[in-house]
């Protein structure tokens, strides 16, 4: 019983780790969100101003799709949200560094 008990509590820790690992945004992409105000209207797995990264990810973009919408945003493409801002600002290596990770988001 001890010894189901103590797996048990083993197997939900790497559960809840493992979930908590695809919601954490690494440590080479958080910067760039935070420098280029993404995070203002995005989060990793929920709505907020505007559509959460897997939503984006689900759109099944390739990485030069997504550097081209944010460069310009079609807001027929999110209809319900409000329309993003142009976001000529980020270089391209930047934005295709974000990019790439969104499509990696399970």
């Amino acid at each position: 019983m001890k010894m189901k008990l103590v797996f048990g509590v083993l197997l939900f820790s790497g559960l809840a780790l493992k979930v908590n690992a695809q919601n954490t945004i690494p440590k080479d992409i958080q910067p760039l969100l935070q420098k280029y105000t993404c995070t203002a209207c995005h989060t990793v797995d929920k709505r907020l101003v505007g559509p959460s990264f897997r939503d984006i990810r689900k759109k099944n973009y390739k990485p030069e799709k997504i550097v081209d919408l944010i460069y310009a945003p079609q807001p027929k493409n999110w209809p319900g949200y409000p329309p993003m801002a142009p976001m000529k600002n980020v270089p391209k290596p930047e934005a295709l560094k974000i990019a790439r990770w969104i499509t990696t988001l399970k």
